[in-house]
């Protein structure tokens, strides 16, 4: 039974419902250490199966042959050596500061167009997510093991620009200048694209695997048929464990459908470690001292045992969201009231109940959430799209990652997104760090979300603090 004051609107009743983000595996946490709790509705028991997935989250994983033959097999190409570095505490990475700092926890996807209709109808096949490089894959890896030559070095530069506001109040945005140097293979395709990917926070990724595919789909409205100038989409991606087609929900682009398969790709790209899910190093047959490379399989041909997987597959699911903060406060009351006014919601959805799921999956079972998010793609316009090599906006038409394009990103969710600085000071935001504000983040957004944003410039200042301090809470 859900009970408020006489004297709450209807506006701070939803609100007030919403202090448990993540139901009963919300816990109360503020500091930096608050998105690496587990499920606050786990049992003992199950907390051995977490704490065990946290060590191969965090701890490095090693070139083979080691003696450590658990967590060996590392590269030959990676970007990072551990889950950790680039979620740091389990939270939101960072671009690079400047074209001298490294890329830690941002990484690039390769894709380009079909050239002809044979390519075409490879890129057609529902298990096909794009057309990698011809020498550099899917992804490139800035990294590699001694005697392999990491792909290319990433670098950044940025420029400034001011936006103003109806009342002449003016922002700072930076934006990034990319640049791919040192390219050990010879040249990429030069229809190549860039999708950049900082990695974003793992809290709460449970929950949003339990949320009915039918619930997700039924927010879509590709064609706008409503005319409110918003056209949510899934993303349709391919099952490896299940061989089907199926709903995406993980990364950027929902580009991966459980956290298990997220997970298992996230070893494989940016770690170079084969599992049952994915048996192939990311070594192009242009890569010759990457296929001789040594490697860490087992008698079975893989790096990464099925049990290891699950225990940090287990881990990712049962990441706990924090409990929002402040909500009782006028000005965050406030701050959601405009938060609607402007039409964020019409993409950050609130809430899901997630559905009744088996003892596996116990902590995630018939719980009311609010993640503000579809999980949906939209386009975002071409301030945001995927870059050709010389830094221009990729076509808004064009593929890149099974049914997204490169203008359409998943709505991330926001739960959390008020304490990303606290778990990582060094956190920014968007999906290639280039925002280092939470206002900076609403200002570059485009696209279908355009018109919100137009409302926001119209805000003057307490309505501008109000919505900031409301993002803050959540």
């Amino acid at each position: 039974m859900i009970t408020a004051s006489s004297c709450a609107t209807a506006m701070d009743y939803d609100l007030a419902t919403q202090k448990q983000s993540g139901g009963d595996t919300t816990v109360p946490a503020t500091h930096a250490g608050a998105f690496s709790l587990n499920s606050a509705n786990m049992s003992s028991r199950r907390k051995g199966d977490f704490l065990i997935g946290n060590d191969f989250f965090e701890d490095p994983w090693v070139i083979a042959p080691a003696t450590t033959d658990l967590r060996d097999g590392l590269g030959p190409l990676f970007n990072v050596s551990a889950c950790q570095s680039c979620h740091f505490n389990d939270g939101r990475g960072h671009a690079p500061a400047n074209a001298s700092d490294d890329a830690d926890s941002l990484l690039i996807r390769l894709s380009r167009p079909a050239r002809n209709a044979e390519e075409q109808a490879l890129l057609n096949k529902p298990e096909v997510a794009n057309l990698g490089d011809p020498v550099y894959g899917g992804q490139l890896q800035d990294r590699a093991i001694p005697g392999v030559s990491p792909e290319a070095r990433i670098e950044v530069s940025y420029s400034e620009e001011t936006v103003s506001f109806a009342d002449g109040f003016k922002v700072s945005l930076r934006r990034p200048q990319w640049r791919l140097r040192n390219w050990a293979y010879g040249d990429p395709a030069d229809d190549l694209t860039l999708s950049l990917r900082v990695a974003p926070p793992v809290i709460g990724l449970g929950l949003l695997e339990a949320i009915p595919q039918a619930d997700i789909e039924a927010l879509a409205d590709p064609q706008d048929s409503n005319h409110d100038g918003v056209s949510g989409r899934p993303n349709r991606v391919w099952d490896v464990e299940q061989k089907a087609q199926t709903l995406g929900r993980f990364g950027w682009k929902a580009g991966q459908p459980t956290v298990k398969q997220q997970t298992a790709g996230a070893f494989n790209g940016d770690m170079g470690l084969t599992s049952s899910l994915f048996t192939a190093d990311h070594c192009t047959d242009a890569q010759s001292a990457c296929k001789k490379a040594p490697n860490g399989a087992d008698e079975n041909g893989i790096e990464i045992r099925d049990d290891i997987l699950d225990f940090v597959a287990f881990y990712g699911r049962n990441l706990a969201v924090p409990a929002r903060r402040n909500i009782e406060d006028s000005v965050v009351q406030t701050g959601h009231r405009l938060f609607r006014e402007a039409g964020c919601n019409a993409c950050h959805n609130e809430s899901f109940v997630t559905a009744k799921l088996g003892k596996d999956h116990i902590e995630q079972s018939e719980q009311t959430i609010f993640p503000y998010t579809d999980m949906l793609l939209h386009d975002m316009g071409p301030d945001l799209a995927d870059l050709k090599l010389n830094g221009s906006p990729a076509p808004a038409d064009e593929v890149v990652e099974h049914d997204a394009t490169a203008t359409e990103w998943r709505t991330p969710p926001l739960w959390g997104v008020g304490l990303s600085q606290v778990v990582n000071a060094q956190a920014t935001y968007l999906h290639d760090g280039r925002a280092r504000t939470l206002l900076e983040a609403v200002l570059w957004h485009g696209g279908e979300a355009q018109q919100s944003r137009d409302k926001v410039l119209a805000f003057k200042a307490d309505d501008r603090d109000a919505l900031v301090k409301f993002l803050e809470s959540l």
